[in-house]
């Protein structure tokens, strides 16, 4: 499903990406409020030309347009970017249109609603939904760490630390710097502060008077900074699998080891009860085994398809993946049966996203970015602008001697949340070392907005974005959040329960509200 976009870290010395392959970020944010600035005009005053989408194999009714915003919003004449965007039309009477966001941060709006804008035809009853790349991302002047000619060792798990930190430490500084030589201009403005911003320009592009906007996993934090910066032009907003706006990223990390720890012992319950289970029928034996195997991988890896060794984090980055969605559940039981039983990691792999060349971006001073033709866009986007975001998002920025000093502790906090993916998201304790802070303003400006009324869903489920982020976040924008309970699992509940499906269309295309702290059942129960 849409949404479902992997944190996973892909790093080797091959290539300066994930979770630790970062940039200079967080120095050109700038924050703004309500009505445009007058030298922002241009930029409010354009209309989007709208074609049919290039490429075969396309629905004939799709569309593929572009809109301008300022590379800084502080110096709107110092440069501009184009923003990839692409809908489908209204079928019914119009009342505008919806804006998607499918989360990430780094995740490319346009392929996704490529592949799976048919869910949201119901909305097209009285809509024109839209959906775009962020800056950064996909066509819209994509970020990049280089195509891994650079000779940096960078760490899957946290562990080099051990060895060698200032070696370790210092790599992580190089990284950054190779990051900031294949991103161009866009780097210093990326995060989330300019993507609303963003927004309201594509709002007022499209025709509306308010922003109607349904967001998911990142997308939600997207739309509650919209809420801060844009109250009044706040239509019918909907957030599912809320994100935190407050946590830091190495508490995030922890929460996000305890939610796919919770999915993978799920998933093993699920696979013992079947013969072909590569793990036996045991679960408690079942679960020490994946431990066993994931430790082995890290120690002997196996040649993958793309001659790259295959590790033990590989394999918990496709297991991060794969457990977004207990409809993946029977691939997943057949790729760790190849895996296991036969050293085959091709389907395995396929989980992880592996597979494609790395495009080089040349290093560029352009301030104008125009949109990157598709085959143009590094492989390493998603995990780049995921960093770059990140980063750009999170004021916290640890010295490397408190690293150091606190990663006895922190190792054991991860491991205790989770012995597959602990080890796995201690990576983030480095994620911004060395970097430019970055904004305060979702922590400090992001609550008791003053917005109509806005829907966050919440999966008690959910291995990303824990339930309690959702009742955290409602409490802290306000009484304007309305809180919807689903009770099923996987991540966000658009696509996977029809009762969320159905509350949510309605709210968008009618006004019509659940009760806040109602709920919907799992699937199972059909309710």
């Amino acid at each position: 499903m849409l949404a479902k976009l992997s944190t996973r870290p892909t790093l080797r010395r091959c290539a300066v990406t994930g979770a630790v392959g970062l940039a200079l970020l967080g120095t050109g944010l700038s924050v703004g409020r309500g009505d445009p600035e007058p030298d922002l005009d241009r930029f409010y005053d354009q209309k989007i030309t709208w074609a049919r989408c290039p490429g075969e194999g396309l629905p004939k009714d799709l569309q593929c347009g572009k809109v301008t915003v300022p590379l800084d919003y502080a110096h709107p004449r110092a440069g501009s970017l184009d923003l990839a965007l692409a809908r489908f039309r209204a079928t019914g009477e119009k009342r505008g249109s919806v804006l998607l966001n499918f989360g990430g941060p780094g995740g490319p709006g346009v392929p996704e609603f490529m592949a799976g804008g048919k869910e949201f035809m119901e909305l097209t009853d009285n809509y024109d939904v839209v959906t775009f790349d962020p800056r950064g991302v996909g066509r819209s002047s994509p970020v990049s760490c280089g195509d891994g000619q650079e000779d940096i060792a960078l760490p899957e798990d946290g562990t080099e630390l051990d060895r060698d930190p200032q070696s370790v430490l210092a790599d992580l500084r190089k990284a950054a710097r190779a990051c900031a030589r294949h991103s161009g201009p866009v780097l210093p403005f990326i995060g989330t502060v300019n993507a609303s911003r963003d927004m309201d320009v594509m709002r007022q592009a499209l025709g509306d008077d308010k922003l109607n906007y349904l967001g998911f996993s990142y997308g939600t934090r997207l739309g509650a900074v919209y809420a801060a910066q844009f109250p009044d032009k706040v239509g019918r907003l909907v957030l599912d699998g809320v994100d935190t706006l407050t946590e830091p990223l190495t508490e995030q990390g922890i929460a996000s080891a305890q939610g796919q720890q919770k999915a993978l012992d799920d998933f093993i319950t699920w696979c013992v009860e079947d013969i072909a289970c590569p793990f036996g029928q045991d679960p408690r034996e079942a679960r020490k085994q994946v431990v066993r195997l994931v430790e082995s991988l890290d120690e002997d890896p196996l040649p993958s398809a793309f001659g790259e060794p295959f590790t033990g984090q590989d394999l918990v980055g496709a297991l991060a993946q794969a457990l977004y969605s207990e409809e993946l559940w029977p691939s997943l039981e057949r790729a760790l049966a190849s895996l296991v039983e036969d050293g085959d990691t091709h389907a395995i792999e396929t989980f992880a996203g592996r597979g494609a060349a790395l495009t080089r971006r040349e290093e560029t001073d352009d301030p104008d970015g125009g949109l990157v033709d598709e085959q143009d866009v590094p492989l390493d986007n998603m995990p780049a602008a995921l960093m770059a975001i990140n980063c750009a998002d999170d004021p916290d920025r640890p010295t490397g001697r408190q690293i150091v000093d606190n990663l006895d502790r922190l190792r054991a906090e991860y491991y205790r949340a989770s012995p597959v993916f602990g080890p796995y998201r201690l990576s983030g304790v480095l994620m911004c070392y060395g970097r430019p802070r970055g904004t305060d303003f979702i922590r400090d400006e992001v609550k008791d907005v003053d917005t109509a009324k806005m829907l966050l869903v919440g999966t008690r489920g959910d291995p990303a974005t824990p339930y309690r982020w959702t009742v955290e976040t409602a409490r802290r924008l306000g009484p304007s959040a309305v809180i919807l309970d689903n009770k099923g699992g996987g991540h966000t509940g658009y696509a996977s329960n029809k009762c969320v499906h159905s509350k949510v269309d309605a709210f968008l295309l009618y006004g019509t509200l659940p009760p806040d702290g109602s709920s919907c059942g799992t699937e199972d129960d059909g309710r």
